[in-house]
């Protein structure tokens, strides 16, 4: 255990972390399968120990490359997905799920876009479907920030304070971010399944 914690101290000590977060939590955005979430709270717990990376540097990356990723995702749905989208029949369930989805987004595009954020795949179905139906790049832009900057303090602070909680032993520290990540990730998506089921429940009555 103690040869990984220096291999991670050594990783994020490096002047390219930053760079390295900015990337992991870009792909992340449009392939869900990069644990951007963990990279994060493992470099901010890391920050509580000894300083470095630093905290700011941290968050800001990490918004930063949230940013980046959302803005790829929204272009491939823009670019690709509109096109597939305008060849439903117009009758069809695909072109009605379509309509609905666009209606929802116009009337609460905002919020949908900074609650997604904080739900792993979510957060990247939503920016392509946004791309898809066209929805306003300024808007956007716009609400993506602000769903960028909170997830990355989110993420940044969750790991710091879980560091300062277990300072003589930072491998624990790192764990137990990690672990009230995911649970607070799993949490998320256990109320959106429930309300998605009272959802259809109230459509079939």
């Amino acid at each position: 255990m103690e040869a990984v914690l220096d291999l991670l101290r050594e990783t994020v000590l490096s002047p390219w972390v930053y760079l390295v977060l900015v990337a992991i939590t870009a792909v992340d955005a449009f392939f869900p399968a990069v644990p951007s979430e963990a990279a994060v709270i493992t470099a901010a717990v890391l920050s509580s120990a000894g300083g470095q990376p630093n905290l700011i540097g941290v968050i800001a990356s990490a918004a930063t490359g949230a940013l980046i990723g959302d803005h790829i995702s929204y272009a491939i749905g823009r670019g690709g997905g509109s096109r597939r989208l305008a060849r439903f029949p117009e009758q069809s369930r695909r072109r009605a799920g379509t309509e609905w989805a666009r209606r929802a987004i116009d009337r609460r595009g905002g919020v949908i876009l900074t609650t997604s954020r904080y739900i792993p795949g979510g957060r990247t179905a939503v920016t392509l479907t946004m791309g898809a139906v066209r929805y306003p790049r300024r808007r956007f832009l716009v609400f993506d920030a602000i769903a960028a900057v909170t997830w990355g303090c989110y993420c940044g602070l969750l790991g710091y304070f879980g560091g300062l909680a277990f300072q003589r032993d930072p491998i624990k520290g790192v764990l137990a971010g990690l672990g009230l990540a995911v649970a607070i990730t799993l949490a998320l998506e256990v109320v959106r399944r429930l309300r998605r089921r009272a959802r259809s429940r109230t459509a079939r009555r």
